[in-house]
């Protein structure tokens, strides 16, 4: 296993490839969350997680133009202060207090919570604009395993649809998606 800083930095990657290879048309294309398109899929990356590091750590991030001027670039410049933050030794000494989550280290934090949507929205903005679906089959699996005993929570939180029906053998990022309300 890689620490939260090297995980952020690997994933990011992946969804920047995604970000910059988005077509200027494409931008308003359907995404798989209902009711969403490929700016939106940004643009709650780029909005939610700010008010938490806020709230919870006391932690400001750098902020970008708006999603709807300039998507790119408001990514780039919320990733790369995600990044700051994590590479900031002084993060493992910060903690992140939530009342739904209680407290726990901040790097920790932005691991389960932020870098992991990163990494399950790669896939809504690929199949948006036409690009490489492919996740990390490993990090699926391990993903998969650790939702598995949350199931009732995470269906409840809103954040989830409901789960699909798919062959018992299928791969594990289809079994992933699916189990998030994704239709693979």
């Amino acid at each position: 296993m890689t620490g939260p800083a090297e995980e952020h930095r690997r994933t990011a990657e992946v969804f920047t490839a995604r970000v910059r290879g988005v077509a200027p048309g494409d931008w308003d294309r359907p995404a798989p969350c209902p009711g969403w398109v490929a700016r939106d899929v940004v643009g709650h990356l780029v909005e939610w997680f700010p008010g938490f590091l806020r709230a919870g750590a006391g932690v400001e991030l750098p902020q970008g133009p708006p999603v709807a001027q300039d998507p790119v670039a408001a990514w780039t410049v919320h990733s790369d202060g995600v990044q700051a933050l994590l590479d900031d030794p002084a993060t493992a000494d910060k903690v992140l207090a939530n009342p739904n989550i209680g407290t726990m280290p901040l790097d920790q934090a932005v691991a389960m919570f932020y870098t992991t949507d990163v990494f399950l929205h790669t896939w809504d903005l690929a199949r948006a604009t036409g690009q490489d679906e492919r996740l990390d089959a490993e990090r699926c699996a391990v993903l998969l395993e650790g939702m598995l005993p949350m199931d009732a929570a995470l269906r409840s939180s809103g954040h989830y649809g409901p789960k699909i029906e798919v062959p018992d053998d299928a791969d594990p990022q289809t079994r992933l998606l699916a189990f998030i309300g994704r239709t693979p």
